[in-house]
């Protein structure tokens, strides 16, 4: 072989090695992963329980970090003021109101009740299951306790917990559709659903999964593990909400060691306001009126921070109105998923805000308590149509005029300037009508029997 020939040679070598070949159609890019979701949802966890939130002796050091490095919502919002409607909400995108998902009479669903989730509602798991997500609920589910009813027949390829309150008998403890405690060991839920919670992590570390997390405190009763009772300053209560804290810590660590971290957006957040009628042990609204029960500010304004490391900007304190039934949307954009075209969505998306490209889209919240539309907010502006005490008033009071409350000004809905925005009033009773024109409500799957 000739010398120039052997060079000729090398040079054709070295394009291979320095350009290698891309089949026609392949990008040259890796498609980006889609994104894994956590939601953590807590029970009955007012505003002002977190350390973060104000809560002078309640120590949350896991939330607290959680927040400073992500996005803390201070005007966000749940769509019910009790247990199974708001969790029917997060879920589907969808007031309550829509699916059935509330009552005036049987506010939540009991062990006899035999209504559920409609089968032919879309969750969050059914959407994301599409994209090949693997998905895991654990902990209280309260969406129906029948076979049909379960997560493992709502997009969840598996579950571990109790399906209701866990007030209510028999206390079961369950892995997808059999029960396999009864009565649980409550003293050792948390720590158990934060064991179920890293361990699922850990094992689809190599795809995209779906978990919520959902804990059965600080419902009453309050149960706490050995490590963690009589640790805090606030009591009982305290102790528990500190344990709740930790399983947040435990699952954003296994997401760092991992390294799942800067593709995770995990969620916190709560299903309503504090029982305050439970005393001591019932939480804190902080400065808001009212608690659990109410559709005043303090039954179904939350606690809620969004983290994703290198996505969400840290540091933040956004006064951006939001709801949890946003997450639905939001997490259909972010996983490049459908939502049903079928049917009226409640969900708008959140991505801009989260990713500090934009504002909320949502500038309207609706206030329901069962099937009563009780109250309206537009922008800062609140009118109450009917007002009742979260627990202990039989019967709601009428308002006419409305209440009206600039919620910027006044978050503790101290002060009624109806007089002075007749304006206002008006626009906000429009809203109302208009909204209830377009509602079509099935019967309600909580007072089947």
């Amino acid at each position: 072989m000739s010398h120039i020939s052997a060079l000729r040679r090398s040079f054709f070598f070295a394009l291979i090695v320095c350009f290698p070949a891309v089949a026609p159609g392949q990008d040259k890019e890796t498609p980006a992963k889609p994104p894994n979701i956590v939601i953590i949802f807590a029970d009955d966890l007012g505003y002002g329980d977190l350390g973060c939130y104000g809560h002078p002796t309640i120590a949350t050091p896991h939330l607290d970090r959680m927040a400073a490095e992500g996005l803390r919502f201070t005007q966000f919002y749940v769509a019910e003021c009790v247990c199974t409607p708001s969790r029917a909400a997060l879920l589907t995108g969808r007031l309550p109101i829509r699916n059935g998902m509330c009552s005036d009479t049987r506010r939540v669903l009991f062990t006899d009740s035999t209504g559920g989730l409609p089968s032919d509602e879309v969750t969050i798991a059914e959407v994301l299951k599409k994209q090949k997500y693997a998905t895991a609920c654990i902990g209280k589910w309260h969406l129906g306790h029948r076979s049909q009813f379960l997560p493992t027949r709502q997009g969840f390829d598996r579950y571990y917990g109790i399906p209701y309150s866990n007030d209510m008998r028999p206390t079961v403890l369950m892995r997808d559709e059999h029960s396999i405690e009864d009565p649980a060991d409550q003293t050792t839920l948390t720590a158990r659903y934060t064991a179920e919670a890293t361990s699922f992590i850990r094992q689809h570390r190599g795809e995209p999964f779906f978990l919520y997390l959902a804990h059965n405190f600080p419902h009453v009763p309050l149960f706490a593990s050995e490590k963690f009772q009589g640790k805090s300053r606030r009591g009982l209560y305290g102790d528990v909400v500190e344990e709740l804290d930790w399983s947040v810590g435990q699952v954003l660590d296994t997401l760092r060691e991992t390294k799942l971290d800067d593709n995770t957006l995990v969620f916190f957040t709560s299903d309503n306001g504090p029982w305050l009628i439970k005393n001591i042990h019932g939480g804190s609204a902080g400065p808001l009126r009212e608690g659990k029960g109410s559709t005043w500010e303090g039954g179904m304004r939350e606690p809620a921070i969004a983290w994703w490391p290198g996505k969400i900007p840290a540091g933040r304190v956004t006064t951006e109105l939001a709801s949890s039934l946003d997450l639905l949307a939001t997490i259909a954009k972010l996983a490049d998923a459908e939502l049903p075209s079928d049917r009226t969505i409640d969900s708008q998306d959140l991505s801009d805000l989260l990713l500090g490209k934009g504002k909320s889209p949502r500038d309207t919240m609706f206030y329901y308590r069962g099937r009563r539309l009780m109250a309206v907010r537009h922008g800062p502006w609140k009118a109450h149509f009917l007002t009742q005490a979260g627990y202990g008033q039989k019967e709601p009071e009428a308002h006419d005029p409305p209440l009206l409350y600039n919620l910027e000004h006044d978050p503790g809905e101290h002060y009624n300037v109806a007089p002075d925005h007749s304006e206002v009033v008006a626009r906000l009773k429009e809203l109302a009508t208009q909204h209830i024109a377009g509602v079509n409500a099935p019967p309600s799957q909580l007072e089947l029997r």
